[in-house]
């Protein structure tokens, strides 16, 4: 049996424990080392990789990144800035056609600019908006479905903790990785709003529960504006926190370290301004940093030691050479790769593909002339859409469980979740045909 057999099998196997529940990381190591083993003949081997890659797998000082912004998005959590900005955007934007849809994706974008996870989004505007959008006529499905739709936001707009996984990954740059993603992650934020307004002007019935008494209502003055003076202090602590960050990238007057420990310094001033931050938060904060950020440090251990076992067993030249082979081009690879990780999110969680797929797609990607920041961004596109799909699904799932209302079912949900999966893969196509949206700033 030749090493590349050997190298497809132990995939098959590594899918196949993901499946049956094995935690992704432990998986990685078993396989991995597994596969070291059996391609060298060696155990002592196997070890040795093993102790090297524990030590030097995250020693880098941009692994600070993934603590720092990971607590940067749980200050902002805890402050409550999630609903404030949906407050605001819900008086701003209450006149418009599904005004409160709009105001949900408007919410979701600003708030994804500064947590960075889409799971934290779904669940902070689970409680926020859908309670407003049903109580203003819209059906709950459906905002239970806007909801989960606009929080995939989170994982592409800058900062995201997988933009940051497939740099470490695919040994690029996080600050430009998080550029690279500004255009597609606006791109699909006004995709959603035209979306929302279209579908409500083509089938308000799939949207209200009753069209016209949400018509006249929304085009009823005697609503009392919010005062300016609250407006302003409502949103100003997330734009100066998003200005700060991004400003800082983009101008390059921050390394992504240097950005998260400016943000998380951030967050922690406007939690204690609001007064919303005490002893018990602040501790349970600092736990819910630790727990995460460890698991997403030993997850990427797990994949550079999965990472050598490949690149011993030969396995991406092998498939770099198949794939030249075969005739196909940039594009057909990139179309066949998509559809891979498409089809990959229905059974598995966005961080399990990416450890899965990157370190074998990324060097062939690279052989081929694809730009590996354009590359990540159409990788990242293509794993959000599982978020949505079933039967994983899992901001669907979040939203269902943190609403935990009888009459809205999973099935319901996902329903509702299709138009925003539709929009998804249009831009998806577009960012895969078009690389200038990617990189339009960064080179």
């Amino acid at each position: 049996m030749t090493t590349l057999t050997i190298g497809f099998i132990l995939i098959a196997v590594l899918i196949a424990l993901v499946l049956l529940g094995m935690q992704i990381a432990y998986a990685l190591f078993g396989v991995a080392f597994l596969g070291i083993w059996i391609i060298r003949g060696n155990i002592d081997l196997s070890f040795r990789m093993l102790e090297l890659t524990a030590y030097s797998g995250i020693a880098d000082y941009l692994f600070a990144t993934i603590p720092l912004f990971v607590l940067m998005g749980l200050l902002v959590s805890v402050s409550n800035v999630g609903r404030d900005t949906f407050e605001v955007a819900e008086e701003l934007l209450r006149r418009m056609i599904c005004g409160l849809g709009v105001a949900t994706v408007a919410a979701n974008t600003i708030f994804a600019a500064v947590t960075g996870v889409s799971i934290a989004s779904a669940a902070v505007f689970t409680r926020v908006a859908v309670p407003e959008m049903t109580r203003h006529g819209y059906r709950p499905a459906f905002s239970a479905g806007t909801v989960a739709g606009s929080s995939v936001l989170g994982m592409l707009i800058p900062p995201s903790l997988l933009l940051i996984i497939y740099g470490v990954l695919a040994e690029v740059s996080i600050g430009g990785m998080f550029i690279a993603g500004i255009i597609p992650g606006l791109m699909l934020a006004l995709g959603f709003v035209a979306m929302l307004i279209g579908i409500t002007i083509a089938y308000p019935g799939f949207v209200l529960d009753d069209p016209d008494a949400v018509r006249e209502r929304r085009l009823d003055s005697g609503f009392e504006p919010m005062p300016l003076k609250e407006l302003v202090l409502k949103l100003v602590p997330i734009i100066l926190l998003v200005i700060l960050v991004l400003g800082g990238l983009y101008t390059g007057f921050f390394t992504p370290t240097e950005a998260g420990g400016i943000g998380a310094f951030g967050a922690l001033i406007v939690a204690l301004s609001r007064r919303s931050l005490d002893r018990p938060k602040l501790w349970k904060v600092m736990k819910q940093t630790g727990v995460i950020s460890v698991s997403i440090l030993l997850l990427l251990v797990a994949a550079s030691f999965y990472s050598r076992m490949l690149a011993i067993a030969g396995l991406p030249n092998a498939i770099a050479g198949l794939v030249t082979d075969s005739g196909f081009g940039p594009f057909g690879f990139l179309f066949f790769y998509a559809l891979i990780i498409l089809l990959m999110g229905m059974i598995l969680d966005s961080t399990s593909i990416l450890l899965i797929m990157v370190p074998i797609a990324a060097p062939i990607a690279q052989g081929l002339g694809i730009d590996l920041m354009h590359f990540g961004i159409v990788t990242v596109l293509a794993v959000e859409i599982g978020l949505l799909t079933p039967p994983f699904g899992i901001s669907v799932f979040t939203v269902h469980n943190t609403l935990n209302d009888p009459d809205v079912s999973v099935e319901q949900i996902f329903g509702a979740t299709l138009p925003f999966i539709a929009v998804m893969l249009l831009v998806l196509v577009i960012v895969a045909l078009v690389p200038t949206t990617v990189t339009l700033f960064l080179y």
